[in-house]
């Protein structure tokens, strides 16, 4: 995005959800594997979904928005996607590395920056068409490359030759498969390249949200009933939408989910009935979103210090909400005192996103600078 002056509020406050969900994903009391309360379970894949589908529009947004780039701009834009994809793996690298029982989501997320390259010069139906693609072709080979009768071998990695490695499981057998996020962030791009501003967008992409969450959930739901229990492993993870099956139902689903969600935060911050109070009341929450990176990775360090206790010895969800209270507290002081958040910045300093359009280097101050 641009400098703090041009910022689309409403997206700021999605994404802090979304940050905010992978919180209580990793640090929510459970019972007997369950959360509790049990309506926590709506941020599990959910929440790490959404915040793909918005990586994806971040990237459209400081691409060149409603207009896909060409020429100059495009190599360009080009640039800015591979340092920042190489800037996360960085970063995911490290955070890994702490050893935390969180499944780091940066490493997937560099990968599949890279991935959505080839995409950036897409017009918003090809990017959407590319992103459905991707939906049904990503899942079909995480599925087969994971699935397997008891006691045979995987045919797929078998014809592989391996097992395991780090780039099979970035790519396809890892907690975030980068051939099935693509999907997210390819619609995320599509949809960076509409007039976000526009009610009428805004309404169609809520309307559109609901109905992709009702096919996604509710398909899964029917189509396991008609298979029946006794049906092959592969149909059967085919046809489940439960967080983190990777299953093209469960894209449909969470895609949904995110769609509602950024449609709801846009008409909330920019209706005018709604739109000053809302920025005020939620601007803790736009903060979080702003310095996204930023919070994300300083949560798994704070998890690695405090210990992996805090993850899997919860007696009630009182850690998740003092992450939670300082986590607002903190990131709105920053963004207001200090503007770009710590890793925001590196991001900055480390890419080549202080780039114009034109290939001459912008401004390093007062300029309309694209944020991660």
């Amino acid at each position: 995005m641009t400098n703090a002056t041009s910022r689309i509020t409403g997206i700021d406050i999605a994404r802090g959800l979304a940050v905010l969900g992978m919180f209580a994903a990793h640090l929510g009391h459970e019972v007997n594997g369950r959360p509790t309360p049990t309506w926590l379970v709506v941020v599990d894949g959910r929440s790490a979904a959404t915040f793909a589908v918005l990586a994806g529009l971040s990237v459209a947004l400081f691409t060149g928005r409603r207009t896909p780039p060409s020429g100059p701009a495009l190599r360009n834009a080009r640039w800015r996607v591979v340092s920042r994809a190489a800037v996360i793996l960085v970063i995911g690298a490290f955070l890994s590395a702490l050893g935390t029982p969180v499944a780091v989501i940066l490493p997937s997320y560099a990968v599949t920056f890279l991935l959505l390259v080839p995409a950036l010069r897409a017009p918003p139906v090809v990017a959407a068409y590319l992103a459905a693609v991707a939906a049904v072709v990503g899942p079909l080979l995480v599925a087969l490359a994971t699935t397997a009768p008891p006691g045979e071998p995987n045919w797929l990695l078998r014809t592989l030759g391996t097992d395991s490695g780090l780039i099979l499981d970035l790519f396809l057998t890892g907690y975030y498969p980068a051939v099935v996020w693509i999907a997210y962030m390819l619609l995320g791009l599509a949809v960076g390249r509409l007039d976000l501003g526009a009610l009428r967008v805004q309404l169609a992409l809520g309307a559109t949200g609901v109905v992709l969450a009702l096919v996604g959930y509710l398909g899964s739901d029917a189509l396991l009933a008609a298979l029946g229990p006794n049906a092959s492993p592969l149909a059967l993870r085919l046809a489940r939408a439960e967080p983190h099956d990777d299953s093209t139902l469960e894209l449909v689903g969470n895609s949904g989910v995110a769609l509602a969600v950024l449609a709801a935060c846009l008409l909330v911050t920019t209706a005018p009935a709604t739109a000053r109070v809302a920025r005020v009341v939620l601007d803790p929450l736009a903060s979080t979103g702003a310095m996204a990176l930023s919070v994300y990775s300083f949560h798994i360090v704070a998890i690695a210090i405090l210990g992996n206790d805090v993850v899997w010895r919860t007696e009630s969800n009182a850690v998740l909400g003092w992450f939670i209270v300082v986590t607002l507290v903190l990131a709105t002081a920053w963004r207001h005192w200090l503007g770009r958040g710590p890793l925001e910045r590196l991001m900055r300093a480390v890419s080549v996103g202080a780039v114009t359009p034109s290939g001459t280097p912008a401004a390093p101050q007062g300029s309309a600078v694209p944020r991660p």
